[in-house]
């Protein structure tokens, strides 16, 4: 856990203050909603990976796209139904529309760029252009 330091000596408890605030629940951090979708991302040589989970979404209301070094992912997930009468007792899914944006370490062309949806987990695969690939360099013993 990062806890600030604080250059303020007329206050000598404000770190206190500042640790006690993580453990109040209704602190401000602890009621932020969480960022959707969740996303990893790892890059080899060749491509950089993105998967995201997004389970209740319609193939049709998702929308993927990649502009220059930025890789958009956006969709709709539609709203649960509960019968004519019927009391909800808790809701905490998330519905409505998303929008997610990732800045990619390299510029992204079009004809190498793979999305696919399975099991509510989105796997965008970007190629890496040739010219931005690693190349290994052959010593030569002297």
């Amino acid at each position: 856990m990062y806890f600030p330091t604080y250059t303020n000596r007329s206050d000598p408890l404000a770190l206190m203050r500042s640790m006690l605030r993580d453990f109040d629940p209704g602190s401000r951090a602890r009621t932020r909603p969480p960022v959707f979708p969740a996303v990893n991302i790892w890059q080899g040589d060749d491509a950089i990976a993105v998967t995201a989970e997004l389970p209740g979404v319609d193939p049709s209301e998702l929308d993927v796209s990649v502009n220059d070094n930025l890789l958009t992912i956006s969709g709709k997930r539609a709203a649960p139904e509960a019968g004519d009468g019927a009391t909800w007792h808790r809701r905490e899914r998330g519905f409505g529309e998303f929008s997610r944006a990732i800045r990619l370490p390299f510029e992204a062309e079009d004809d190498k760029v793979e999305a696919r949806l399975q099991n509510g987990v989105l796997r965008v695969v970007i190629g890496r252009p040739e010219e931005q690939k690693p190349r290994r360099i052959q010593i030569q013993a002297a």
